[in-house]
């Protein structure tokens, strides 16, 4: 039997340092994620501070300072201008009034157009008095609901349905299963149920209360004033709606018999519906980007240079560090790691835009033609020649490219959007992918809708141009494009007309 042995053998690996798994941690995440690490890091931390815009040097405590009046005496800090704001608005209180009212009053302010305006009850003005009410989806059909004349009862549950409805208008589950049915005695039947949603139904706006796609769409086929249209709207999207999907007009001519010019032109009508009726009422959640750098062209040349908004004012607040140095004891190890911590954390932050900054103004120096020219003029780039530049890490580049915006006379873009790889020319020379796509939407663009180009034709006419591109390459990139196919683009000449 082999006994067990104890050896003992040299070896190198690379580890890091929780400095360094701090700075990685804080570069890799976007400006949104960054600012509130960084707000969670000064909640947490005594020793991290904001740094108000042209506030003086602190100045270091006298020798007889003692902590409990620090502690008694500390001044109250205002948040900084610099700090990213957060995305939803402030919106007005609501007001106190019994709900019937409230509802009553709204309605006659949508009706009459005019924005909500209370007097302060100083008499002075207040702008937000200024500021229009906003009204969800569910306000606005309570609303109609109280013009109706109903009974007690079915006003409860044409209530129970408008509660149950998504944001999108739809009612996604079955009417007997709603909660609120429990409460009303007699026990509710589903005729009764039927006859609620119906009302919901003939509400604006047109669709709302619908179970699925196809009913929203039929709900709204009373817009279509022309009735031989209308009845080839409606067979279409009762028994065709995956083909109106795909755009196969061709197939469903044949299908239901008719022209095709006709069934284009119904096709068209019902592509001009609204498939989500919910969407116009209520504050969409709407996620602005925030851009890391911004490039303006200075005196002829391009420069960058770094958001302020993104940039937070922080720094280490001295006085308790020397506070905490000057009556430092073995038991304060927890106080020791705050301090050790918030000097990392302000070397990082400082670390975080220094490198995105160096990152940026280097792919700058290598797309000055994109700003100029437009995206068909992007050159090949990749992280190697930036990592080369600036002299960091293939890795490290790729971090701060992820999820980092550049904000140029041109729009916003993400800084990996600048990196594309070589594409072969005929001429030996090379071009890059962002420039081919570029090409390839031009085309489409320009192309006569009767005579569309497949992706075979375009491949032979980016050859023509020396640029060799396989007939699957154009289609990814047509759909990277989000550009529909040859037979989906077709148009009848005389469904033009």
């Amino acid at each position: 039997m082999n006994a067990p042995t104890i050896q003992i053998a040299h070896r190198q690996h690379q580890a890091l340092t929780p400095r360094l798994q701090q700075a990685v941690r804080l570069l890799q995440l976007s400006s949104l994620d960054f600012a509130q690490a960084i707000r969670e890091a000064m909640g947490q931390n005594p020793f991290l501070e904001h740094e108000e815009a042209n506030e003086p040097d602190q100045e270091a405590p006298p020798d007889d300072f003692e902590p409990d009046t620090l502690m008694s005496s500390e001044p109250e800090r205002a948040a900084p201008s610099t700090e990213i704001p957060d995305a939803e608005p402030i919106a007005p209180a609501a007001s106190s009034e019994a709900d019937d009212g409230w509802e009553r009053d709204n309605w006659q302010q949508e009706g009459s157009g005019s924005s909500t305006r209370q007097s302060s009850g100083d008499g002075e003005f207040n702008v937000f008095d200024m500021v229009p009410a906003n009204v969800d989806l569910r306000q606005h059909l309570r609303m109609q609901a109280n013009l109706l004349a109903l009974s007690d009862r079915d006003r409860a549950l044409v209530g129970c349905v408008i509660e149950s409805l998504d944001d999108d208008g739809y009612l996604r589950i079955n009417l007997m299963e709603l909660d609120c049915l429990q409460e009303l005695d007699p026990v509710v039947d589903v005729s009764e149920m039927n006859m609620a949603l119906n009302l919901v139904q003939s509400m604006e706006p047109s669709g709302v209360g619908a179970r699925d796609i196809a009913e929203c769409l039929r709900l709204q086929l009373h817009l279509i004033e022309c009735p031989i249209q209308r009845e080839l709207a409606h067979q279409i999207i009762d028994h065709h709606l995956e083909r109106l999907a795909h755009r196969d007009c061709t197939s469903l001519a044949k299908h239901l018999g008719q022209s095709l010019e006709d069934v284009e032109a119904a096709c068209e009508r019902v592509r001009h519906m609204d498939p989500r009726p919910g969407w116009r009422y209520g504050t969409a959640d709407v996620h602005y980007v925030t851009p890391d750098v911004i490039v303006k062209k200075i005196r002829g040349q391009w420069a960058a240079t770094l958001n302020p908004a993104v940039v937070p004012r922080i720094r280490l607040n001295q006085v308790y560090a020397d506070l905490f140095k000057r009556h430092r004891e073995g038991q304060h190890n927890e106080m020791a790691a705050h301090l050790q911590e918030a000097r990392w954390t302000v070397r990082n932050v400082e670390q975080r835009f220094s490198t995105i900054l160096s990152v940026a103004e280097a792919i700058l120096r290598r797309q000055q033609h994109f700003l100029e020219f437009g995206p068909l003029a992007m050159k090949p780039l990749g992280l190697r020649e930036i990592a080369e530049e600036v002299g960091l890490h293939e890795s490290t580049v790729s971090r701060v490219t992820n999820n980092k915006y550049m904000a140029t006379p041109a729009g916003v873009f993400e800084l990996k959007y600048f990196f594309s790889r070589a594409m072969p020319t005929q001429s030996g020379g090379s071009c890059s992918a962002t420039a081919i796509r570029g090409l390839i939407k031009d085309m489409i663009d320009a192309e006569d809708g009767t005579h569309p180009l497949s992706d075979a034709e375009i491949a032979r006419q980016l050859a023509r141009q020396g640029l060799s591109v396989a007939r699957r390459t154009v289609t990814k990139y047509r759909q990277l494009l989000k550009l529909p196919a040859v037979e989906q683009r077709r148009r009848h000449p005389e469904s033009q007309s």
